[in-house]
């Protein structure tokens, strides 16, 4: 597909990553409706770096990149159900269209309104780049027709329905939760969750403790649980959440066996980081980079049409959206203590092998309380681990959809490109490379514990939660598109 080397290169761009197998000419030329694909070519471009610049400049905070996501992929999904031979929209339902009416061009008019309804609805902030886009492709922003019976009119009402059925469903886009009138915070939480832990004082050993995220020069925040309220965000698939439970984490006394046991693991990971893991953890770090980046591939690979791009896209967002819910709902019951605050309380002073920071590499005399993780710690609690599980998801739907666990996706990493020690790793150019979907999620999770940023458990029983969500999310998704929802 055409488009999926100027999504690509947006991405790599915003994010700083060089993709070196991707090549477009300075001065592409202007976007054509009738030969192009809209959601590649024109949408995924301007929305990936905003988000970068604007909402999660290391793409971290996943359930606000997850809400984006999802709500512009699910707006192509029900522009394009009026086109399909039996697709229904998962918020609207639009009259059938005629056969013939099914052109490349009028499902990039339709799928360019329908993003455009929702990100002035997401990300309203922005409405100058949204106008820009929409012009960039020769469309009327201006044109806000509802009509079921022209590609314009369908984009709208696909768009429309998509936000307005979103924005009350209590992830508190608007910020209106709690009767809010004035002054309103967009995702505010509205839970009333406050740590037990400060930034600056371990009250309790076993719980979630804000971390201290550097800025700029001088300039320090402590975090914030990001929205605490996901847990309580309505899912697609209507999932029955007190049905998806993890067992306690070892967080409980710091005395006891395991919680010792559990830090040494993660500081003999951190000692033993071989660059391969090191740029393993920082591409999966990234969601875009990685679960996006791989969409894109598999769009290019397996030549999928505009239909089943739109499908899939809407698939493995879907899964990943949902599956947060879950997790979030076991983050905030469980509030565990992550790896970089257990260090310090075992350890103290005293010194500990481990990696000793951006360039350092292993040393044996670094005192337990400097010591970092190789990834900024998240701003979330620890378990289970929101990462392993949405790729666990994202491949379940994957090997669902495509019908194999062949995956065959390579990502080179050019010697000095790390983001955490640019210039000095890789100490030589390398591929990451995944054979299969089984391996890239066995990769993602074990990437955070090989970075210090998660506990061997978190990882282990994140996985069965995320793969639940991608076969439900599977049916749910091949129910809308035979048309039996």
């Amino acid at each position: 597909m055409t488009g999926f080397g100027a999504a690509a290169l947006a991405a790599s761009k915003a994010s700083g990553v060089f993709t070196p197998d991707i090549v477009l000419a300075d001065d592409p030329p202007p976007f054509d409706l009738n030969t192009g694909v809209a959601p590649l070519e024109v949408i995924i471009p301007t929305v990936v770096p905003l988000v970068f610049q604007r909402v999660s400049p290391a793409a971290m905070d996943a359930t606000i990149v997850l809400r984006i996501t999802t709500m512009i992929t699910n707006a192509w999904f029900d522009a394009i159900a009026p086109y399909h031979p039996t697709a229904k929209g998962v918020y609207s339902s639009i009259a059938r269209q005629p056969q013939s009416e099914a052109t490349l061009f009028n499902k990039n008019v339709a799928t360019a309104y329908a993003s455009y309804r929702v990100l002035l609805n997401v990300l309203p902030a922005s409405t100058g780049v949204w106008r820009g886009m929409m012009q960039s492709m020769g469309l009327d922003p201006d044109d806000g027709q509802q009509n079921a019976d022209n590609p314009i009119g369908i984009g709208n009402i696909a768009g429309i329905s998509v936000a307005e059925e979103r924005q009350n469903d209590g992830m508190n886009q608007l910020g209106n939760e709690g009767d809010v009138i004035y002054n309103r915070k967009r995702f505010a939480d509205y839970t009333g969750y406050a740590p037990v832990n400060t930034a600056y004082q371990l009250n309790d050993a076993g719980r979630w403790q804000p971390d201290i995220v550097t800025m700029d020069e001088g300039l320090f925040l402590v975090q914030q649980h990001v929205t605490p309220q996901m847990q309580f965000t309505e899912t697609y698939n209507n999932l029955n959440l007190q049905s998806f439970n993890t067992p306690p984490p070892n967080k409980s006394k710091p005395g006891l066996p395991n919680y010792k046991k559990q830090v040494d693991e993660v500081l003999a990971a951190s000692a033993g980081m071989t660059d391969q893991q090191k740029m393993t953890a920082e591409l999966y770090d990234n969601k875009l980079l990685s679960l996006g980046f791989v969409a894109l591939f598999i769009a290019q690979s397996r030549q999928l049409t505009f239909d089943e791009f739109v499908q899939y896209d809407f698939l493995v967002n879907v899964a990943a959206f949902d599956t947060a819910v879950v997790v979030w709902k076991e983050k905030l019951k469980w509030d565990a203590v992550r790896p970089f605050s257990a260090v310090r309380h075992v350890y103290g002073d005293s010194p500990v092998t481990a990696w000793g920071g951006p360039g350092q590499g292993t040393v044996s005399d670094i005192p337990a309380s400097q010591w970092r993780p190789y990834l900024q710690t998240a701003d979330h609690s620890e378990y289970p681990s929101g990462s392993a599980a949405f790729c666990a998801a994202h491949a379940e739907a994957s090997r669902l959809f495509l019908g194999s666990d062949a995956l065959g996706w390579t990502v080179p990493q050019p010697m000095g490109s790390s983001r955490i020690e640019p210039g000095v790793t890789p100490q030589s150019d390398i591929d990451l490379h995944w054979d299969t979907w089984t391996a890239f999620a066995e990769d993602c999770g074990n990437s955070r514990f090989w970075a210090g940023v998660h506990f061997r458990p978190s990882i282990q029983f994140a996985r069965p939660l995320g793969r639940r969500v991608g076969e439900k999310t599977y049916e749910f998704v091949q129910a809308h598109i035979a048309g039996n929802a």
